[in-house]
């Protein structure tokens, strides 16, 4: 029998995000129903929806799915069985703004999404607006299963937690298959044993894009060692030769994972991009030469708007015939964590959600990444033991300024975000002055995107 069901897609106008969940549903015969996209750029969810709808006109596809748009949220929460959350806080000017300022401080940040200054920025634009989706959630589809794929992940799930305590939400990120992977090339060049990732068994641990693991086995056998052979054997050159560069600019060669292993004994779970940001500026992002020589890329504003440009782009070509229409697995695992939730079948898989004490030594009730039981109507996390010292130590430092933020929310008074500001890793080694005036500069020009708050 095929479970029928109503998705909510809270920025269904996602270039990417939306666009693949998609295409798993086309692919996907055992569940159908309705998916109702809702973002504030109405035109660009119009679009998805005409492109979805083609999707399921494919000869290939096995799904039977109706793609709506509704620009009421109420409206579109009503009946919901499932909330997926994909938004970008205000918009890539602002982002521009909190990952390039920095720059003239020396703090250069890959990503600057999750932590750092600029992390510190999208979270405080980021909880007004996640308290307006919490609330709408609560009063309208209270118990949908919401799964969140913005970042600052880890933030973003702690705010649905903060402000509807008893939402049933998860966060979902990537980070840790690409481990997974190359936990299997590690295997196969050690014992030339062919394996898939989903057949690599770990113990992540942390928060996320700082999530670690300290136990992989495939089948019989332990993988620790292995990994320590691969990392020795590529800490000076990265794991993917000069392939990496191809990626522009996402790529790595995965030397930072390698130096943080032979350093602490544990496997860093996250892409080199993001580990780097935790962490304080001596360590891999001192200056661009530096960050060249660790082999990974810094991600410019200015390429994410060139995908949204492209994305819109290819949108037109697709509704007017233009471009062909395709459907393919993306790997992620939304489609199947719904699957799992509807009793379908069970899943183990990593996941964020609120601490309760699947990992002893960060505080109950913080969000964090381990592994977790899906099966019908219940996520029960995996006890993961306690997270390694160094890993632990840098950990708390986050956790804490997690905490100083939601004081901020709660007050409405952004000098707990500066004490946060000032805290922060990255930029620990600035003056106190430097800090401050590089708060004052990025809030500036984001100012429009924090009237929530008081100064």
């Amino acid at each position: 029998m095929i479970k029928k069901v109503k998705i909510t897609y809270i920025g269904g106008g996602s270039r990417l995000w939306a666009r693949s969940l998609m295409s798993d549903l086309a692919l996907e015969s055992e569940i159908s129903g309705e998916v109702v996209l809702y973002d504030i750029d109405v035109e660009a969810a119009k679009n998805n929806a005409i492109i979805g709808n083609m999707m399921m006109a494919l000869k290939d596809a096995k799904g039977k799915w109706h793609f709506t748009v509704e620009s009421n949220l109420e409206f579109a929460l009503k009946g919901a069985d499932f909330v997926f959350l994909s938004i970008l806080p205000a918009t890539f000017e602002e982002m521009d703004a909190y990952v390039h300022l920095s720059e003239s401080y020396g703090i250069y940040q890959p990503v600057g999404d999750t932590t750092g200054p600029a992390g510190i920025f999208r979270s405080l634009i980021m909880m007004p607006i996640y308290e307006k989706f919490a609330l709408a959630i609560k009063a309208h589809a209270k118990d949908a299963w919401v799964i969140n794929f913005t970042n600052p992940m880890t933030m973003c799930v702690q705010m649905l937690y903060h402000v509807f305590p008893q939402i049933k939400a998860f966060g979902n990120c990537h980070e840790v298959f690409h481990v997974q992977d190359l936990l299997a090339r590690a295997l196969f060049e050690e014992k030339k044993i062919q394996a898939s990732r989903k057949e690599i068994s770990i113990n992540p641990l942390g928060i996320n894009h700082f999530t670690w693991i300290n136990y992989a086995s495939y089948q019989d056998l332990d993988l620790m060692p292995i990994y320590q052979k691969f990392a020795e054997k590529y800490h000076k050159t990265g794991s993917e030769g000069d392939a990496w560069v191809d990626y522009y600019p996402f790529g790595s060669a995965n030397r930072v994972k390698f130096d943080l292993y032979l350093k602490y004994g544990c496997i860093a779970a996250a892409g080199d991009r993001h580990l780097v940001e935790f962490l304080p500026q001596h360590f891999y992002t001192k200056n661009p030469d530096i960050i060249k020589s660790w082999r990974y890329f810094l991600t410019p504003v200015a390429h994410r708007k060139n995908i949204k440009a492209e994305g819109n782009r290819l949108a037109l070509q697709m509704i007017h015939h233009e471009a062909d229409v395709t459907i393919k697995p993306s790997g992620e695992e939304g489609v199947l964590q719904l699957k799992a939730l509807l009793g379908l079948h069970d899943l183990v898989t990593n996941v964020n959600v609120p601490n309760q004490g699947q990992i002893a030594n960060l505080p109950i009730g913080h969000v964090v990444e381990t592994n977790a039981m899906f099966r019908r109507d219940e996520i029960r996390p995996v006890f993961a033991g306690s997270m390694p010292d160094f890993a632990h130590q840098i950990t708390l430092r986050h956790i804490k300024n997690h905490q100083l933020l939601l004081k901020a929310f709660d007050e409405k008074d952004l000098s707990y975000a500066r004490l946060a500001f000032s805290l922060d890793p990255s930029i620990e080694h600035l003056e106190e002055s430097q800090k401050m005036a590089l708060f004052d500069e990025i809030y500036t020009k984001v100012k429009p995107y924090l009237e929530y708050y008081t100064t």
